[in-house]
């Protein structure tokens, strides 16, 4: 179209048909001198030697083009060289060169230099860019269509792949989840086992929190008292490892109980039960154990009482003594008390006492768990470890699958040539904001010094006219303005060579317009025709 319009330029100059002044070549049919004037909305008809005679005849200013006699009427501006102009009728003869060749003040006395020909040369040099941007950015336009197909087709193969294997990991989630539920069954039932038999341990032997003196033993049974001075828990049996967490118990003098030391304590045995544990091991070091591990009372502090003696006489110079320290003590008194005032005198503080630990949990204060039980609970782990994975894996999935079929079915233009637009993002900074552009997804709007941004809008349509509905975006249910609408933003799409936000402006409160420039928006161009080296204007 630019170039159509360029080369038809000069086929406006070549031709000169006489008319009245300010007559258009377009109406110069309705002018002629050989019969009266009818004026052009039929209102009157008027002998000829009427028209730009100064006076207004037609009430739509059609028999004065060349005056400024109607206040409605219209001079046209030849303007051989560029491009013709209708201009007010009062703007004729005023004394300002409105017409670039002048024509308008042919009798103010104003000379208007002809200008028109200097703005043709620039009005052609501006056309002949812009068709050079429209040929190269059709041409990239259609790399980019190229490159689309290309890529819907990949992630086509590739969703094609995934729905393929959908199905198997969909199976293979489920086979792991009945492996879970299977591994899980025996763990808790052992846990079930373990528990129970611990709580009967403790009911039997009336089992006392921790940190009860260990010589105190409560129940009527024997058997119980290794467990309530030892601090285990009542279990099926002892284990070695149960014995080594148990220093004292130490036979080589190192500090440790290692496991054959351990287990010789066992008689070879890595677990014994509590009655065999009790009749072979726990009479020879139940004394040894009570000597080590119980901390040595302390002796009880005793205070003598007083004795009340009867007043002796003292000397002068002793009494003189007495209340000399006597003054001392309250001068120390007086001190304290202005150092600390308005508390009362008060005991030294106790030594601080160690944090408490927090209370352990009721699984935390049973035994630890035999091999048979911790085997089965391993198992159990390991199986939802494994489908816990698999399910991971099968959720990204079913993400990237939507992901694809969202970005496949997305309508990217006629040909898809905006689609390399989906996964940028283009910033354009100005005095005050930065504002970025997310084709497809939303426009924000930032402070340039620092701050939050602010949601002008998210994705909603292609907004352009019906003969052209690729030629603007539309993103809506932005960030609401106070005591106003939610911000919105229309993005015009121009032919360019680079995709560039271009500009951005507010036309009205909470409406933002934003031009992009892009390949994809190029029109294509008409084929370029012969130019004729005689005509240097072109």
């Amino acid at each position: 179209m630019l170039l159509l319009m360029l080369l038809m330029l000069p086929l406006c100059w070549a031709v000169e048909v006489k008319r009245p002044r300010g007559v258009s070549l377009t109406n110069h049919h309705f002018y002629d001198e050989s019969k009266p004037f009818t004026c052009l909305d039929g209102s009157a008809t008027i002998p000829f030697d009427q028209v730009n005679d100064d006076y207004c005849d037609c009430k739509d200013g059609s028999d004065e083009p060349g005056t400024a006699a109607c206040p409605n009427g219209s001079f046209h501006c030849t303007n051989t060289g560029y491009k013709p102009l209708y201009i007010p009728s009062s703007l004729v003869n005023d004394g300002i060169c409105d017409c670039c060749d002048g024509t308008d003040e042919y009798n103010s006395g104003r000379v208007c230099e002809n200008t028109c020909k200097e703005k043709g040369r620039k009005e052609r040099e501006s056309l002949q860019q812009m068709a050079e941007v429209t040929r190269e950015g059709f041409r990239l336009k259609k790399i980019l269509i190229e490159d689309w197909k290309k890529a819907r087709e990949e992630k086509q193969r590739k969703l094609t792949e995934l729905q393929a294997g959908k199905k198997s990991l969909e199976d293979q989630v489920e086979a792991l989840r009945a492996l879970k539920e299977e591994a899980e069954k025996p763990e808790q039932e052992a846990k079930e086992q373990h528990r129970r038999l611990w709580e009967e341990g403790r009911d039997l032997c009336h089992l006392v929190p921790s940190g009860i003196p260990s010589a105190i033993v409560i129940g009527p049974d024997a058997l119980c008292e290794p467990v309530l001075v030892l601090g285990w828990r009542w279990g099926p049996g002892v284990s070695v490892a149960e014995l080594q967490t148990h220093p004292e118990l130490d036979t080589d003098g190192d500090g440790t109980l290692s496991e054959g030391e351990a287990q010789a304590l066992l008689s070879g045995d890595t677990q014994t039960h509590a009655s065999s544990f009790y009749d072979r091991v726990w009479a020879g070091i139940r004394d040894k154990y009570q000597s080590e591990a119980l901390p040595a009372s302390p002796a009880p502090e005793v205070t003598e009482p007083k004795e009340e003696q009867s007043p002796v006489p003292t000397h002068p110079l002793e009494d003189e003594e007495e209340e000399e320290e006597e003054a001392e003590e309250e001068e120390e008194e007086e001190e304290q008390d202005s150092e600390v005032p308005g508390e009362q005198p008060k005991e030294a503080p106790s030594p601080l006492e160690p944090p408490q630990p927090a209370s352990p949990s009721e699984e935390d204060k049973m035994l630890p768990y035999d091999e048979q039980t911790q085997a089965f609970i391993d198992a159990a782990q390991e199986a939802r470890s494994k489908f816990q994975e698999a399910e991971r894996s099968l959720k990204d999935m079913e993400e990237t699958i939507r992901n694809l079929e969202q970005e496949i079915s997305f309508d990217f233009g006629p040909q898809g040539e905006f689609a390399y637009l989906y996964s940028q993002c283009y910033e354009l900074t100005t005095n005050e904001y930065i504002y970025r552009l997310c084709p497809f997804k939303l426009v924000s709007q930032k402070p340039k010094l620092g701050g939050s941004p602010t949601n002008l809008g998210t994705w909603g349509s292609w907004a352009g006219p019906e003969h052209n509905r690729f030629s603007a975006m539309k993103y809506e249910q932005g960030t609401g303005c106070w005591q106003g609408p939610n911000r919105s933003t229309t993005v015009r799409l121009l032919c360019g060579k680079e995709t560039v936000v271009t500009s951005t402006t507010e036309p009205s409160r909470c409406e933002y317009l934003m031009e992009l420039s892009t390949p994809a928006a190029c029109p294509e161009p008409p084929p370029e025709l012969p130019v004729d080296s005689d005509h240097d204007e072109l």
